[in-house]
């Protein structure tokens, strides 16, 4: 009640700091001597300790008054990354404004928000702040209040202000590394063989040739920076290449308008985004990604944002995508109906007893275990659950074996 009660002085008015509350007693113990013993001089330290008063009340409020703040667009970054916040406060007085504390009032910190004091700001000046914000979960994270704390130019009263900057800060989920994928390795062998044969010359001809530039994204490949125009423009700049890329359509599904173990649900998104760019950097699937809260999608952006805003139990919009599919869910009873020739990975602490649909491939993860082991071993399907085309090219593919 005591905290409610200050803070709600601090931002609507003043709140008297230790100092304060002593020299306020004193004067009142001044004045009180006085009026009993009419001296002079008792009258004169209460009436200077009522002017230090009334001064430290006014000036905190007047020196933040007129100070504006910034922000600058946040970058995103993976979980258990640190997220680079900057923050601009400018003065537009002629005057010289000092002393006063920035609180960025951020939900990744709410115990303890992110603080600096800033001694000066010029006249027409402006001061940068930038601090680094650890981060442990994905999400998209907003906010938009920043708080300017003061207690100058004595100290005995402090006011607090809070300004407007909206921030938007996206942390995507982890990308796990796989030198192969089983799950992925085995779907389109045959469609990939015969393209091959197709469109060998086609590939030998176009590739390399630039199409076009465009700005850097996240996710893109440092390999494709074109290096002199990044230099001439001061930002990077990605080539488009001609290139073919014919292969098979694969939708990577999200089971998320159904009811999860939160702790499951975390470690699929983190499989679906493994299995998404593997299967778009590793294989020649077309990958695209389906969740029940914003349907199909594709692009590696795209893919992120989504993965890092999908919550469990949404509302769903569309219907998933027709075969090809890799389905991640927590219900058995989903995989027990799933057609043949896709694939599955299921998360429930229950023994799994249902029997997949014949040539349909997966695997019941362990919690216990490594995700990324998990994910590049071969311990899916048994060989009569395989899909008959993936039973043929045991030879091309050995880690079906």
């Amino acid at each position: 009640m005591f905290n409610r009660a200050t803070n709600w002085l601090e931002t609507n008015w003043v709140n008297p700091a230790y100092a304060g509350w002593l020299l306020a007693a004193l004067t009142i113990c001044f004045f009180g001597a006085a009026t009993n013993t009419m001296a002079g001089w008792l009258y004169v330290l209460s009436g200077v300790g009522v002017a230090l008063l009334g001064v430290s009340a006014v000036l905190p409020a007047r020196s933040i008054r007129a100070l504006s703040v910034s922000r600058e667009a946040i970058l995103p970054v993976t979980a258990g990354t640190d997220l680079e916040i900057a923050l601009s406060i400018h003065n537009p007085t002629q005057q010289v404004q000092s002393l006063f504390q920035v609180r960025d009032l951020s939900p990744l910190s709410r115990s303890n928000p992110p603080t600096t004091t800033v001694e000066q700001v010029l006249a027409d000046g402006t001061y940068r702040w930038v601090y680094r914000q650890p981060t442990e979960l994905r999400g998209v994270y907003q906010w938009s209040k920043i708080a300017l704390r003061s207690g100058a130019p004595i100290g005995l009263f402090w006011c607090q202000r809070q300004r407007e900057a909206t921030a938007i800060a996206y942390v995507y989920p982890q990308a796990l590394k796989l030198d192969r994928c089983p799950l992925l390795d085995g779907i389109g062998n045959s469609d990939r063989q015969a393209h091959q044969s197709a469109n060998r010359h086609l590939e030998a001809a176009n590739e390399g040739i630039t199409r076009s530039l465009r700005p850097y994204r996240y996710g893109d490949p440092m390999r494709s920076i074109h290096w002199r125009t990044s230099a001439r423009f001061s930002e990077f700049q990605v080539r488009e290449l001609e290139t073919e890329r014919g292969g098979q359509n694969v939708t990577i599904c999200l089971d998320s308008g159904v009811n999860w173990d939160a702790a499951d649900f975390e470690q699929a998104v983190i499989a679906v985004c493994t299995l998404y760019f593997y299967a778009s950097q590793s294989t020649n699937l077309n990958v695209r990604l389906w969740t029940a809260g914003t349907g199909l999608i594709s692009g590696a952006r795209q893919v992120l944002e989504t993965l890092a805003a999908v919550q469990m139990a949404e509302p769903q919009i569309s219907e998933p995508a027709p075969y090809p599919l890799v389905l991640l869910t927590s219900q058995p009873q989903q995989v027990a109906t799933i057609p043949a020739g896709n694939r599955w990975l299921l998360w429930t602490p229950e023994p799994f007893a249902s029997t997949p649909a014949s040539g349909s491939l997966g695997l019941k993860i362990d919690p216990h275990q490594s995700l990324q082991q998990q994910l590049n071993s071969s311990n899916f399907a048994s060989n009569r659950e395989m899909p008959a085309h993936a039973r043929s090219n045991r030879n091309l593919n050995p880690e079906l074996n």
